[in-house]
Parts: structure tokens; C-alpha cells; sequence
């Protein structure tokens, strides 16, 4: 990877992560990405396009608002070296191309998602649906062109949305009458349809399955041991919390978009041999 490949995708990916620091502000709101411009959250002044520098400003800024000097928090800078890195090692990875691409926007749309389902157990639609959009239209585009890297063909684009929207819904409902309460949300349905016309049926059915594997060790090593012993020393009762599973989805989705295949193979050849 060339020089100017690496510091150009890096630029790209923060100007790319300060845009979904605003989407994963905004959409949880229904508020609009475009307009009013950027302001502090606490005395509400407008920040100057010189401020609003990806990773610079904050470092410039010494971490804190020039109107009102009260701290910026690091998760906005920490958004925009996590997507310049992962557009990086996109490129990196797939080479200045249609593929690279489309493998950086993707991995930023799931960065999104599991952020916003994180804070507000939430997946909005702006995520979701211009997600679906993008891996669609890319799968038309990159058979076309003869790019399409480790994304679905048209065909089984349609399908693994379909797919995956609806595995996902059907687990959520047998889970509603296991649980007698609500399992998921409509935006792990989105999700899954997103996911789906980038992975294609096979994959989209892996991710969920991978993404539960996750869950389960993430909530047996950390979610219960933790709530345990805040139930403990409060004297109450222990609750299982609801875990957002978007949360994930999200990388789950971005693991069977590289190793899917291979993991798939593997398992074939256990069973058949």
C-alpha cells in the first residue's frame, strides 16, 4: 500500500467518522444530519469549520469547547481514528477499488448501528435502510464491472436480504413467546436485510448465528458476572438484562463478510468427511 493510498484513506475515514459522530447524535433524535451546523451539547454555541476538524480540532482545542471551556468528550475523536483505521485496512487490504470502497462504508454503517443500539437500544433506519440501498445498488455495480469482491452477486443479494430480514423477525417472534416481552426491535430486521444483500443467504443465516455466539459469551462473562454482583451488593434480586442485538450484529456481520466462506467450507467438510 502506497503512501499516499494509506494517508488519503486515512483523511477519508475521518472526515467519514466526524459525519457518523453527527448520525449517531442525530438519527436516535429524528433529527436532521444536514441542518442546524454542529454545536456544543452544553451551552449550545455554534462550532467554526475550523473547529470541526476531524482528530485535529480536538487536539488543538486541548479537548474542550472554545465557547464555554467545558470538555469534549474523546468518543468523538476516538469515532474518527476507529473509521479512518478501518477505511485504511480496507483499502489496504482490497486495493484502491470498487471492493475497498464498499467494504470501508459498510464497516462504517455497522460501526453505527452498534454504537446507536448500544446507547439507545436503537438501530435507526438512516443506518439500515441507506445501508440496504448502498449494498444493492453495489451488487448491481460491482457485477457490472467485474469488482465485486467478497459481496453478493445481484441475485443472491435480493434473496439474502429477504433471508436475513426474515430468519431474524421469526427468531424475535419464537423469542416474544419464550420471553413473554418484545426480543427485538424492528431495526434488527433492517439490520438483517442490510447485512443480507451484502452476504448473500448462506452468510446472512452465519451472521446471526455468529452474532448469538458473541451475545452468549459477552453476556456470561461480563453482562451476568457484573449485574450479579451490583444485585449483590444493593441486596436485590438479579435480572437478566435485555441485551441490544444489534450490538452483535453489527461485527458479526463484518467477520462473515471476510471469513464467511472459509468458516462455511470448514464446517461443510467436518460434517461430510
Amino acid at each position: 500500500m502506497s503512501t499516499f493510498l494509506a494517508a488519503f484513506s486515512f483523511a477519508i475515514g475521518a472526515c467519514v467518522g466526524s459525519f457518523l459522530n453527527v448520525c449517531i447524535a442525530r438519527w436516535p433524535a429524528d433529527e436532521s444530519v444536514v441542518r442546524p451546523r454542529s454545536k456544543c451539547p452544553r451551552c449550545g454555541s455554534g462550532i467554526a469549520w475550523y473547529d470541526n476538524i476531524p482528530l485535529l480540532s480536538w487536539l488543538l482545542l486541548r479537548a474542550k469547547c472554545r465557547g464555554c471551556g467545558e470538555p469534549i468528550s474523546a468518543i468523538y475523536p476516538a469515532v474518527e481514528l476507529l473509521v479512518a483505521l478501518l477505511w485504511v485496512a480496507s483499502f489496504a487490504t482490497f486495493g484502491a477499488g470498487l471492493t475497498a470502497l464498499r467494504v470501508a462504508i459498510f464497516a462504517t454503517i455497522l460501526l453505527g448501528v452498534a454504537a446507536t443500539d448500544l446507547k439507545h437500544y436503537l438501530i435507526p433506519d438512516g443506518f439500515t435502510i441507506s445501508g440496504l440501498v448502498l449494498a444493492l445498488l453495489g451488487a448491481f455495480v460491482g457485477a457490472f464491472l467485474g469488482d465485486r469482491g467478497p459481496f453478493a452477486g445481484p441475485v443472491d443479494a435480493i434473496f439474502g436480504a429477504c433471508v436475513g430480514a426474515g430468519a431474524i423477525t421469526i427468531i424475535g417472534w419464537l423469542g416474544e413467546v419464550v420471553m413473554k416481552r418484545e426480543a427485538m426491535g424492528f431495526g434488527d430486521s433492517t439490520l438483517m436485510a442490510m447485512a443480507g444483500a451484502s452476504l448473500g443467504s448462506a452468510r446472512a443465516l452465519l451472521t446471526i448465528f455468529v452474532g448469538a455466539a458473541l451475545a452468549a459469551i459477552i453476556f456470561l462473562l461480563v453482562v451476568a458476572p457484573v449485574g450479579y454482583i451490583r444485585a449483590r451488593a444493593k441486596g436485590t434480586a438479579f435480572e437478566a438484562p435485555l441485551v441490544p442485538f444489534g450490538v452483535f450484529l453489527a461485527p458479526a456481520a463484518l467477520l462473515t463478510l471476510i471469513w464467511g466462506f472459509p468458516l462455511i467450507n470448514w464446517y461443510l467438510d467436518r460434517i461430510l468427511n
